[in-house]
């Protein structure tokens, strides 16, 4: 499932790529995007609040998800894992603040941006799927797959017998550790 999930993820990332793409270009093209709502996308796109410190929320929409894509496309560890989670964490924060000020200052939604805060949405929930489920071998702490060799097998069902009846370990597991 992490693989099925992960691969729509990359999907959802490249269609928020291309929607904040086009807001980006026709902010800087000067275009009104096309709207089927009226002029509600050019009254949100030219409002006070579509920027932020003078650069367009779009081009920081833009940058996010392209965040998020180079965190999916990453090595799959817990820390790519936990980079996208935070991305996407931030991007629906963002995403809302915004959507509560097109609610209640602009007074007009835009569907572009609805549809964007759909996408963060769907990735927040992957990206919460993802983080806990992940195999145990993928997590932090735990010995990378292929640690363990075969011959190992004694060791680790000895090490495991030696466990005190209260599920910690003997004094001799760090003496075993510390000698391997």
């Amino acid at each position: 499932m992490s693989r099925t999930l992960r691969r729509l993820m990359i999907v959802l990332a490249v269609i928020g790529i291309g929607l904040a793409s086009y807001l980006t270009v026709i902010h800087y093209a000067g275009i009104n995007p096309a709207c089927t709502a009226g002029q509600s996308c050019v009254k949100v796109q030219t409002s006070v609040w579509s920027k932020v410190a003078g650069v367009p929320v779009a081009l920081l929409g833009l940058i996010g998800y392209i965040a998020i894509l180079g965190s999916l496309l990453a090595p799959d560890r817990e820390e790519s894992r936990l980079a996208t989670l935070g991305l996407t964490v931030i991007g629906v924060g963002f995403s809302a603040y915004l959507t509560y000020r097109e609610l209640f200052s602009i007074h007009a939604i835009c569907e572009w941006c609805v549809s964007s805060a759909v996408v963060l949405t769907l990735l927040l929930i992957g990206a919460i799927v993802r983080y806990l489920t992940a195999p145990a071998s993928l997590v932090a702490g735990s010995p990378p797959a292929g640690v363990y060799a075969d011959d190992d097998e004694p060791y680790r069902r000895e090490r495991s017998a030696r466990k005190n009846g209260d599920g910690s370990a003997s004094e001799h597991d760090s003496e075993d550790v510390a000698a391997r």
